[in-house]
Parts: C-alpha cells; sequence; structure tokens
C-alpha cells in the first residue's frame, strides 16, 4: 500500500488554508449577526460591560412610562383646576349681580334667593368636577399622592401630595362654600372668598406646573442617557460592517492564493514521484 507523503509546503499551504477558514467563520458570523462579539468566548470584558450599560438602558426605559404617566396625570389635574377657575368666574359674576341688588326693593328676597341658588349649583359642580380630574386612580384634586421615580435604583423619586380642592376652599381661610346669603354683607363675604379662592388655584396651578417642569426634565435626560448607555453598548459590541466586508473579500483571496499554492505544490510532488 502507497504512502502519501506532505511535503513541508503541502503542510504549510493546508495550515493556512485552516487558519483561514477559521476567520472566514467569525467574519461571516460578525456579517450575519452585525456583532462584533457575540459572546463572552469572543470578548468577555466587552460582552458583559455591553450587558450591564444594556440591562441598565432597559430599566431606565420602563421608568420612562412612570415619568410619562405622572406627566399625564399631573396635566388631568391641571385641567380640573382651569375648568374650576372658570366656574369660579361664573360664580364671581352671579355673586356680583346679587351684590348689585337694591336691598330696599320689595322683591329682594325672592331675588337674592335665585342668585343664591344659582350660586350654590356652581359650587356643587366644583365639587362634582374635582372628583373627575383622577388620571388611573390618582386624583390630585381630592388629597391623592403621586410619587414618580427617576433611577432604577428608587433612591431618586419626587412625591406630589395633592389638596383636597373644595375642602381647601371652605376652610376657614378662603371660606368659599355654599352661600348663605340674608343681606349684601353674606354677599360680600363670597365675593371676598372667591379672590382668594381664585389666588389659591392660581398657587396650587403654579406648584403642579414646577413639579410637571421638574418630571419633564427629568424625563428628557433619562431619554438622552438611555442613547448614551445603548450607544456605549452598540461601541463594545458591533462590528463595523465596512470593514467585516472588506477582511471577509481578503480573507477569500487569500484563501485562494493558499488553494492555488496547494495545487501546485501537489503538482511538483507527483512530478518527482514519476521520476522514481
Amino acid at each position: 500500500m502507497s504512502t502519501i507523503t506532505l511535503t513541508a509546503s503541502m503542510r504549510s499551504n493546508l495550515a493556512s488554508l485552516k487558519s483561514i477558514q477559521g476567520q472566514m467563520d467569525i467574519t461571516q458570523t460578525r456579517l450575519s449577526t452585525g456583532k462584533k462579539v457575540n459572546s463572552a468566548i469572543d470578548n468577555a470584558s466587552s460582552y458583559y460591560q455591553a450587558r450591564s450599560l444594556s440591562n441598565r438602558a432597559a430599566d431606565l426605559d420602563g421608568l420612562l412610562d412612570s415619568m410619562g404617566q405622572g406627566i399625564q396625570t399631573i396635566q388631568a389635574a391641571n385641567e380640573g383646576i382651569e375648568a374650576v377657575t372658570s366656574y369660579i368666574e361664573q360664580a364671581k359674576s352671579v355673586a356680583n349681580s346679587a351684590a348689585a341688588l337694591d336691598s330696599s326693593s320689595a322683591d329682594y328676597g325672592t331675588q337674592l334667593a335665585n342668585y343664591k341658588s344659582q350660586f350654590n349649583a356652581i359650587v356643587g359642580e366644583i365639587g362634582k368636577l374635582a372628583e373627575d380630574a383622577s388620571y388611573q386612580g390618582i386624583n390630585l384634586l381630592k388629597g391623592g399622592k403621586l410619587t414618580v421615580m427617576f433611577n432604577e435604583g428608587r433612591t431618586h423619586k419626587l412625591d406630589i401630595q395633592g389638596d383636597d380642592l373644595v375642602a381647601k376652599m371652605a376652610d376657614a381661610s378662603i371660606g368659599f362654600k355654599p352661600a348663605e346669603w340674608t343681606d349684601a354683607a353674606g354677599v360680600n363675604a363670597s365675593l371676598d372668598a372667591i379672590a382668594k379662592a381664585t389666588n389659591y388655584l392660581r398657587d396650587y396651578s403654579t406648584e403642579l406646573g414646577n413639579n410637571f417642569a421638574i418630571i419633564e426634565t427629568r424625563q428628557s435626560f433619562t431619554e438622552s442617557l438611555i442613547d448614551v448607555l445603548e450607544t456605549g453598548a452598540d461601541n463594545l459590541v458591533l462590528a463595523d460592517m465596512n470593514e467585516e466586508s472588506a477582511n471577509y473579500l481578503a480573507l477569500q483571496t487569500r484563501q485562494q492564493l493558499a488553494i492555488n499554492s496547494l495545487a501546485l505544490a501537489s503538482q511538483s510532488a507527483q512530478s518527482v514521484l514519476k521520476l522514481f
């Protein structure tokens, strides 16, 4: 039985072909996945760093939803305040009409009672509106509390304690409540309460607006931070497709040259054997 003997040149070419094929397999994987690091085997440090960055980005992305819902909760409350303010203006118009009545008129009591009824109907609608200003079960006009988380460790947050709007305006410091008008003094007291209630609503709206701005700023920051984290992760594992494509073409050329060299070495070896 004849023995196949490989020359040094043939062994070198076969080793070169094996190495080139291994490099081509790696490059093909990078081209198909778009990544230069597909597992910890490729580069453990880059792989785990990228995964840590991606995980944090995912955690923060989940918090963006919470921030967005927080903004909507405040927006719902602010819409309620604007509607209540509109009702307050209507109540003021009714009270001004009552204040303008001639107290010496024979039907003064009847007219005053009519305006009082209109005034109290508006006050009742304010209470109903405040009850309807909730968002996903949180009502900042009925004493609800909103908590918005800003980081994945839940160590940075914003707590917003809402006011019970109707109770706040009815307390002694403001005094806006259903009227018990019997004379002009009672009407004037309601007008004074309306002025205080208007100032309170303006201040509360400003407070909510400041919280809105805080959440909006953190939301924008978090979106930017997520982009930074994802870009950092990509830089660690993504392949340069142009570079990998060029590398693959170069490997194909080297492979063909090695095959040609192996073929020439084989022909040369066969020629030598024929001499014997």
